[in-house]
């Protein structure tokens, strides 16, 4: 995956890093974009460059230097107090910033704070509240955007309930890695289950093979993130601990859903509030198809989202679907006859496939032009 890039070439700035070289390269800040950058100690360069046009999102700064920027003609949108998320944010998250404060109980950590003011904010019905959870999205949206630019992204879909432990969890870890071996971009839901083991592979695709025999061996001593996420998540740390420096993927969950946890293995976590808005946005980003392990409304829903961008071509050319688990999807749960005869007679017909197993997923992928 792409390392994320300064942004010299366009108008945004979102690291204190890129507002220090923009301004001694460009020696303005006429028309740019700042986004939650802490520009406290940088008041000498505000007060000496010219900001006309700028804006200013959730950056904090000393209160002479707002002044002169808004005589300046630039737009200051300043932090607002109390909340535990930063709609202006510039990057996606990490693990280690969802996660923060673990050790006291994930009821500490910000990604549990954020979950509890949606509920309040929701019940509410606080306009306010709902506006910061737009901006919110937007912001991680544009992160995602950025983040993504060049990367081969295969989408990985499955179930939450598909416990660390068991032979199908440790197969979804499988393909990961070999997805992410290949070149690819591992992108999940981001939550627990399928899509974990999928992060987990991506994880651990520098290391040898024994890091992920080893690494599923630690996590089965808690299986699910029930009864307590706090031992799930502590689990899935110390594999972190053990085995640094893992491989790059992203996890694109939602506090809609905000029982689940996010997993610790997607390096880059893309949280939203509003969940249809994170559900097109991770498949639209699929964009060397999809891989749909086994699992219940949620990926019977994930499936046919992915369907019928394929079957109109809004989205250009159909890219590949591979459904994993002929029984699963013909008999429990038959998405795959509908699929085929949506499919049927279109160009995505040859873009479909479902195999029996999960070693096979990857050779499908690549047959239909993943």
């Amino acid at each position: 995956m792409p390392a994320h890039a300064a942004h010299h070439n366009d108008r945004e700035i979102e690291t204190l890093e890129e507002f220090d070289a923009t301004v001694s390269a460009r020696g303005t800040l006429a028309g740019f974009r700042v986004q939650a950058v802490d520009l406290t100690d940088r008041t000498r360069e505000l007060l000496t460059t010219d900001t006309a046009g700028a804006v200013f999102l959730g950056c904090p700064m000393r209160e002479d230097a707002a002044a002169k920027i808004r005589t300046d003609g630039a737009l200051v949108f300043p932090p607002v107090p109390d909340l535990p998320f930063d709609p202006y944010r510039g990057l996606v998250y990490s693990p280690d910033e969802l996660f923060a404060f673990l050790a006291d109980g994930y009821e500490a950590t910000p990604d549990a704070q954020a979950y509890a003011w949606f509920q309040r904010t929701k019940a509410d019905g606080d306009i306010f509240a709902s506006m910061l959870r737009a901006v919110h999205d937007d912001s991680v949206s544009d992160a995602l955007d950025e983040l993504l630019a060049g990367a081969r992204v295969v989408g990985v879909m499955g179930g939450h309930a598909m416990a660390r432990g068991t032979e199908e969890y440790a197969g979804a870890a499988r393909l990961g890695r070999e997805l992410a071996r290949a070149g690819f971009t591992v992108a999940t839901g981001g939550g627990p289950g399928a899509m974990e083991a999928a992060n987990l592979g991506a994880y651990a695709a520098p290391h040898d093979d024994d890091m992920l025999t080893e690494s599923l061996r630690i996590l089965g001593k808690a299986p699910t993130f029930t009864p307590s996420v706090t031992e799930w998540a502590t689990a899935a740390f110390e594999v972190r601990g053990r085995w640094p420096k893992g491989g790059s993927s992203v996890g694109i969950p939602t506090w809609f859903y905000g029982h689940e946890p996010p997993n610790p293995f997607a390096s880059h976590i893309a949280k939203y509030f509003a969940n249809a808005t994170r559900e097109d946005g991770l498949l639209a980003r699929s964009d060397a198809g999809v891989v749909f392990l086994p699992g219940a409304a949620g990926t019977v829903q994930e499936i046919f989202d992915n369907a019928t961008p394929n079957y109109y071509r809004s989205r250009g050319e159909p890219t590949p679907m591979v459904l994993v688990d002929r029984a699963h999807w013909t008999e429990k749960l038959p998405a795959w006859p509908l699929l085929q005869s949506l499919a049927r007679g279109r160009s995505m017909e040859a873009r479909i496939a479902l195999v029996d197993r999960i070693e096979e997923a990857p050779e499908a992928l690549k047959r239909l032009g993943g």
